[in-house]
């Protein structure tokens, strides 16, 4: 296996394996680098990189293209910050409108169990996705994007 192709290049095809050998050493990098302050999480940033590389290549596999994971970042961030309004827009309604302190944490709290909701739907999208990008079978021929995982020839 060719990690340089694997994580810094979004060309070709890799199988199941490959993918998820990929997805686990991400996530072990990620969690080295959140044990250092600044610059890991700076780092960590980076690595959303090698994440789009390897899905990119395993959505090539299953004949899709590297652009359909958008769709799931774009909902899970949508429902992430409307979570989040869902706390913030009650407390600074209620702020605004001089309510007494204890108006405000009665709408703070209203906020939290919608928020609750809306991270959960985002876990969901995103581990649905996983699971399909991840346990989808590949295109057992040639396909537009490359030759299969098991024939592709490592440059």
């Amino acid at each position: 296996m060719d990690w340089k192709a694997l994580f810094f290049s979004p060309e070709g095809r890799i199988g199941r394996s490959a993918f998820w050998i990929g997805w686990l050493v991400l996530i072990g990098v990620n969690v080295v680098l959140g044990w250092i302050p600044l610059i890991g999480f700076l780092l960590s940033l980076a690595t959303i990189y090698c994440n789009i590389c390897v899905t990119s290549k395993r959505l090539h596999d299953i004949g899709r293209s590297g652009f359909l994971q958008v769709i799931p970042i774009v909902l899970c961030t949508t429902l992430c910050i409307g979570a989040l309004a869902m706390v913030a827009g009650p407390a600074i309604m209620a702020g605004l409108a001089d309510a007494n302190e204890d108006a405000i944490m009665a709408a703070v709290f209203a906020g939290i169990g919608g928020m609750i909701l809306a991270f959960l739907a985002a876990f969901l999208i995103w581990l649905g996705f996983l699971l399909w990008v991840g346990l989808s079978t590949g295109n057992p021929g040639e396909n537009r994007y490359g030759p299969p995982p098991a024939t592709a020839t490592v440059v």
